[in-house]
């Protein structure tokens, strides 16, 4: 009983607090802002993982990106992005580069904005701090993905090797796709813990955020599967919006998995509230 009360008075708060605090507006800002951030941020990956030698670095993100998404939503948007990448670029230190990864930080911005709100944060680090650090975890996220690019494309060699020595380890060795969807969900999850700990102002505990984010993963399956059958079976997006229906579908997509995001902050944030509360009644 006394859990089911806690567990009540939680969703009140978290629930309450996203719908009065413009949760759904914040969810539309932060898919759009995704959305722009997207393309920017992997046409500088690209180049610069190009400039530095990383030749299979855009094939790779591509999958680490979409892998995650419902193949009805991701193959359309993959698709154009392979378009957008397979162009090659000279110089990673161009102005449209340059100017790139600044988009791609707006992304990141966005995602510190919805936090703070969730978190009921107010921010009080400068304004040049704050772009720094967009900008430094783009940076750290091209990083990441070239090492991930790079053990990707030894894995099967080194893994072939193996088996020709320990003809045993074969059940055990997957396929590459396979490893591509673990390697996808171990990058979502890390993300997911970076950017509550770091991101909003404040500080908080691993503790603090593990409710959150399993809500987080956990709505973004049963989001996405219940978003892709509906595309299977009842969308008329294709009719609708004829050829503007990829970029519709990636939209409602992304303003799902946002909303969902932002609660999984909201009952972040209500539990601790709730904690604190408790450790005064009885302090």
């Amino acid at each position: 009983m006394r859990r089911l009360v806690a567990l009540r008075r939680v969703a009140r708060d978290a629930f309450g607090h996203f719908n009065a605090d413009d949760g759904w507006a914040m969810a539309s800002h932060l898919a759009v802002s995704a959305l722009l951030a997207l393309f920017p941020f992997l046409i500088f990956a690209t180049a610069l993982a190009s400039f530095l030698g990383a030749d299979a670095f855009a094939d790779t993100a591509v999958h680490i990106v979409f892998d995650t998404w419902p193949r009805e939503v991701a193959e359309p948007i993959a698709r154009e992005v392979n378009n957008v990448l397979g162009v090659r670029r000279g110089d990673v230190l161009t102005f449209g580069v340059v100017f790139a990864a600044f988009f791609a930080s707006n992304g990141v911005e966005a995602l510190r904005l919805s936090l703070n709100r969730a978190y009921r944060v107010e921010e009080r680090r400068s304004i040049i701090f704050l772009r720094l650090q967009s900008l430094a975890f783009v940076l750290i996220a091209t990083v990441g993905f070239m090492a991930i690019s790079v053990l990707l494309v030894i894995a099967p060699v080194a893994a072939n090797i193996a088996l020709s020595h320990m003809e045993w380890l074969g059940p055990y060795m997957g396929t590459i796709t396979a490893w591509r969807y673990v390697v996808a969900v171990v990058v979502l999850v890390l993300a997911l813990i970076v950017v509550h700990i770091w991101l909003p102002a404040g500080e908080r505990r691993l503790v603090d955020i593990v409710p959150g984010i399993i809500f987080t993963l956990l709505g973004w399956l049963a989001g996405s599967s219940l978003f892709a059958a509906y595309l299977g079976r009842f969308s008329s997006y294709a009719s609708t919006y004829a050829g503007l229906a990829s970029i519709m579908i990636a939209v409602v997509f992304l303003y799902i998995i946002s909303a969902i995001f932002i609660l999984g902050g909201e009952i972040n944030a209500a539990i601790m509230r709730y904690r604190a509360a408790r450790r005064t009644l009885e302090g």
